[in-house]
């Protein structure tokens, strides 16, 4: 009897373990990126690949780092307000193209319409690792010191950019 206990306890305490991580949102992951550098790149201009960006052309700039890809369902209901929020002129937004063929994300943007100043390819997904990833779509905002004070996972939504994303900009413009 008592040789059943022991694996019985441990079996509760594992359902209440996970029960308790199964009620918190995943959007809600604090990201270890916040507060330090942005991580560096150098990547190609999607349409452009023989031009190349990096983040440190962001210097003295506030900027909305959007990573999508034409694959990605949620980066499509996301879209539209990416494109809003370009319209607005209060950021700029650049794009990290994440896996995806050139080809394809190029009619994306083009079907859609392109919200970036300059969106960049990540062929094999090296720099989304670099950044955090999750998975796409993920958003970041880059202070003018190049220093990451927002991640959003997943899509943004008109509340997130309404609440968090355009008052931090605001404020970080202001600094």
């Amino acid at each position: 009897m008592v040789r059943y206990i022991i694996p019985l306890v441990v079996f509760i305490l594992l359902v209440i373990l996970l029960s308790v991580g199964l009620q918190k949102d995943p959007r809600l992951v604090p990201s270890p990126l916040i507060g330090k550098p942005a991580p560096a790149f150098e990547l190609p201009v999607l349409g452009s690949p023989d031009q190349s960006f990096n983040q440190q052309q962001m210097l003295g700039k506030v900027w909305l780092f959007n990573v999508w890809a034409s694959w990605c369902v949620a980066c499509r209901s996301e879209h539209p307000l990416i494109n809003d929020l370009a319209s607005l002129k209060l950021v700029e937004i650049i794009g990290l193209n994440y896996k995806d063929a050139p080809s394809d994300a190029q009619k994306w943007l083009n079907h859609l319409g392109n919200p970036y100043q300059t969106s960049v390819m990540d062929s094999n997904g090296r720099v989304g690792i670099d950044w955090g990833v999750y998975g796409v779509p993920e958003t970041f905002l880059v202070d003018k010191k190049g220093i990451i004070r927002f991640k959003q996972i997943g899509p943004v939504t008109q509340e997130v950019l309404q609440d968090s994303i355009i008052p931090l900009i605001k404020q970080l413009q202001a600094e």
